[in-house]
């Protein structure tokens, strides 16, 4: 029997299908880019969950994969996407991987072999990279490591983003973006706000402030 966004039991194929378009439904006055629901229908979020949260893998809320972490709600996820304007080929840095699931999502716009995901819990480093390879998200990159540091082998950057909150932008990340490259983070510690940066030439950031948000706290 459904509830109002998961189900009881472990369900089949065509039960994720039914909750995950409900999910699609839920959030879709949120974002502009129709892009963005088709990215988050595409991912299997139940396979990023632990298996008894599966019942509620299509629930809008974040949900615990351990560690103190989280997986993002649904709408944030699309949010977040909606405001990088993410286009394919283009090179994306995550700090943050989790469980895997918003690289996944990420994946969908730019292309696999293209997100670099830095994780700090080796655990759940090696945990997503096994659910992404069974999911077909296999090219995503994932290393452990501390995510102020960013991942300068790949830079630079067309985009990164934050899937926790940071005090302030790290140095490291923003020099990893090329010009023009864009950088979204929850910004801030008890009070965060969802920021959205721009590079210029000269390396300084045009900074615009969107909605109050709640991250766990970036590790490390």
């Amino acid at each position: 029997m459904f509830d109002r966004f998961g189900f009881d039991g472990p369900g089949d194929a065509d039960d994720y299908e039914t909750v995950r378009e409900r999910m699609i439904r839920t959030v879709a006055s949120r974002v502009d880019d129709d892009r963005v629901l088709e990215a988050l229908e595409s991912v299997p979020r139940h396979e990023f969950v632990p298996p008894d949260r599966r019942g509620d893998a299509y629930a809008d809320r974040p949900l615990p994969i351990g560690e103190g972490q989280t997986i993002s709600a649904p709408h944030m996820v699309a949010i977040m996407a909606d405001e990088l304007e993410l286009e394919e080929g283009e090179s994306v840095l995550e700090i943050g991987t989790g469980c895997g699931y918003h690289a996944a999502v990420t994946a969908e716009f730019v292309g696999a072999e293209n997100v670099y995901s830095v994780e700090y819990g080796e655990e759940l480093a090696e945990k997503a990279r096994e659910r992404l390879k069974k999911t077909g998200y296999g090219d995503v990159s994932v290393r452990v490591g501390d995510g102020r540091e960013g991942w300068a082998d790949h830079a630079p950057y067309d985009a990164a983003y934050f899937t926790c909150a940071t005090p302030e932008l790290p140095g490291p990340v923003v020099e990893q973006l090329q010009t023009g490259g864009r950088l979204l983070a929850p910004v801030g510690t008890a009070f965060q706000t969802l920021v959205k940066a721009t590079k210029r030439a000269d390396g300084s950031l045009e900074r615009t402030e969107h909605c109050g948000v709640r991250f766990v706290r970036m590790r490390g």
